[in-house]
């Protein structure tokens, strides 16, 4: 089963100018390699098959027909592969020439899709030889002995997509033929380019490429000259770009004497996805054909099914930023975490804010925003009250950590244990305080919640939470204990995001004891401390030995929410992202408990408190995820259990 992926290719072969049979023995020789790496679909630059640089060779009639020659030949190479070639060369058509890609497969030309805007530049005057696909009638050619359609109106449907095909200049015109082509239904773009190198036009094109595969939620798919053009005045350094909805999933390197094959697998399920989430998308689709009418869909052959394996890299830590804007999205993040917390403070009037500090994760980065909230306001930082409450759990490391920060960075601190208040509370239900279950847990969480409440009323302040989103997703909380709060500062913020931005933090800090500090809270395991310490007074009750590893949930959790997968792709997924890290068994098993804890621990989410988003997930359910509290989990669980 693929899952949506399919497998694509951009090739770059050597090409010599005007010598048709050479270039097709390139070509031939690729698609051959690209057959038995089972990729579906490949796209080669634009005039593969005589070069670009030609010239007024293209009034040559002998080049004309040695290029149909060559055409003829690939047919012939691939009339027994099930693979999809898309080439480029000159068609002449009713009197005129055409700058064309074909689409070829077993034997058979698909259709002939004509470039639209012609170039006008001194280097590239195009209009010299050929006509734009815009003022020629639609119709069809003979061409190697077959009829076959000529127009820039054509979409291809394979079993596994629906692809279109634009030709270089067409990507740079204000509105490309591929936005139509999306809009019709394409999930894939294939680009026949020929742009030549200048000084800083590939960082554009990079661009262009980004904007245009996100503005149409597609796959694109960009193959460009190589090595072989004329360099009479300009030189094609050969570029071999593909893109998913934004993103760059795999590039060639320029300037390459020898061949080059790009192949990745582009998912069109999340393209689907995505498309069904976006109702702009839909809005604007729906305008367009009504005012553009039906384009011509040619069925490509259905070919039996290959063996799948996914070779695209799969990132294990989704929700964290990476590259060369790290710094800048992280704070980003961190600057709508404050920007909201001032507005809620602005508006209630609250003279403090309150917040439990643990000497975990969470609790310190929620401190964090809040004395950047008071800075940025001008407040003094005394207006922030941080409280410890030490419990029957509660280890020296943490504590030390949550007074040491509050002191450090100069906030109000105050100190109630909640050990007697909870004891006397065992007895007023009649509890052994011996029995450490859920109910010795949660009255330790409630308990905190109660002081946390009450000392905010007492200060004219509000409570900030400081629960994650991976806690909300797994119902990792109190109802009505640590699940409960006046404002959460880290309600969008999963625990391998809160993780790395305490780290940023601590490296851009430049007092030396708050970064130690900071740095050891980080390294501290991940527990609730509702469970008495061992004997060497550690941390006995370490939340990832429980519900599992958090970097396999957030990962779960990410393409659950934001695209809709099924446990079955999620599972293939995170083989692919966590490698040796996890093994089969271990990703199953945590899995099956995501789907579990996910829908049994909805209703602590229908109710959760005000938070910042700051990513393209969250689980408010007054915005992003509006789920019943009572759906049955029987489907993905099932799915679950099949798994092997």
């Amino acid at each position: 089963m693929n899952h949506g992926f399919v497998k694509v290719a951009s090739a770059i072969p050597l090409v010599r100018v005007a010598d048709c049979q050479y270039n097709v023995q390139q070509i031939e020789s690729l698609v051959i390699q690209a057959e038995g790496k089972g990729i579906e679909i490949i796209c080669l630059p634009e005039l593969s098959l005589t070069a670009y640089s030609c010239g007024d060779l293209f009034g040559q009639q002998l080049l004309l027909d040695e290029a149909e020659m060559a055409l003829v030949n690939l047919m012939h190479t691939t009339r027994s592969l099930n693979i999809i070639s898309i080439v480029g060369l000159p068609v002449p058509y009713r009197g005129c020439l055409l700058n064309c890609a074909a689409v070829v497969q077993r034997g058979k030309i698909l259709g002939l899709v004509p470039k639209t805007f012609l170039p006008n530049y001194r280097e590239f005057y195009e209009k010299r030889w050929f006509q734009s696909g815009n003022d020629i009638p639609e119709g069809t050619v003979l061409i190697c002995g077959q009829q076959v359609k000529v127009s820039n109106r054509l979409l291809f449907s394979t079993p596994s997509c629906t692809f279109g095909v634009e030709i270089c200049e067409d990507l740079w015109a204000p509105v490309p033929p591929s936005s139509m082509l999306a809009l019709a239904g394409a999930d894939i773009i294939f680009n026949l380019s020929a742009d030549n190198d200048a000084v800083g036009k590939y960082a554009y094109l990079q661009g262009l490429l980004a904007q245009q595969s996100a503005r149409c939620i597609c796959g694109y798919v960009y193959s460009a000259c190589g090595f072989g053009e004329s360099t009479q005045d300009v030189v094609f350094s050969g570029k071999a770009l593909i893109y998913e909805n934004g993103t760059l999933l795999s590039e060639a390197k320029r300037h390459q004497f020898t061949p080059q094959m790009l192949e990745t697998e582009i998912d069109v399920e999340r393209i689907h996805a995505e498309r069904r989430r976006n109702t702009t998308f839909a809005g604007c689709a729906n305008q367009w054909s009504a005012a553009n009418g039906q384009w011509t869909t040619v069925e490509t052959e259905r070919v039996p099914a290959r063996p799948f394996s996914l070779t695209r890299s799969v990132n294990p830590h989704p929700f964290v930023p990476t590259g060369k804007r790290l710094d800048e999205r992280l704070q980003e993040i961190f600057d709508i975490q404050t920007e909201g917390l001032a507005k809620r403070i602005q508006h209630t009037g609250a003279q403090t804010v309150v917040l439990g500090i643990s000497g975990g994760l969470d609790s310190t980065l929620a401190l964090l925003v809040c004395v950047s909230t008071f800075d940025k306001l001008g407040l003094s930082r005394r207006g922030i009250v941080g409280i410890t409450m030490p419990g029957f759990g509660t280890t020296d490391r943490t504590y030390t950590n949550a007074v040491n920060l509050m002191k450090l960075l100069g906030i109000t601190i105050r100190e109630i244990s909640i050990r007697e208040a909870c004891l006397q509370h065992f007895a007023d239900l009649g509890h052994d305080p011996d029995t450490h279950d859920v109910t010795y847990e949660n009255s330790q969480a409630r308990e905190r919640t109660q002081i946390l409440m009450d000392a905010a009323n007492q200060m004219n302040g509000f409570v900030v939470g400081t629960g994650d989103l991976s806690e909300l997703a797994l119902g990792w909380a109190t109802y009505n204990g640590d699940h409960m709060s006046m404002y959460g500062v880290n309600a969008s913020v999963p625990k391998t995001l809160v993780r790395h931005l305490v780290a940023w933090i601590a490296e851009h800090t430049k007092d030396e004891s708050t970064r130690q500090t900071l740095l050891d809270i980080v390294d501290t395991p991940i527990s609730p401390e509702l469970m008495p310490a061992d004997e060497q007074g550690n941390i006995a009750q370490k939340t990832e030995d429980l519900v599992g590893p958090y970097e396999l949930h957030d990962f779960f959790l990410y393409y659950l929410l934001r695209w809709g997968f099924r446990p079955a792709k999620i599972y293939l997924l995170a083989r692919q992202a966590f490698g040796p890290t996890y093994d089969d068994a271990t990703i199953r098993r945590w899995l099956r408990t995501f789907c579990r804890r996910f829908f049994a621990q909805q209703y602590k989410r229908s109710c959760m408190p005000d938070g910042p988003k700051v990513g393209n997930c969250s689980l408010s359910p007054r915005g992003d995820w509006r789920m019943p509290s009572d759906a049955s989990a029987t489907l993905w669980l099932r799915e679950c259990d099949e798994l092997g």
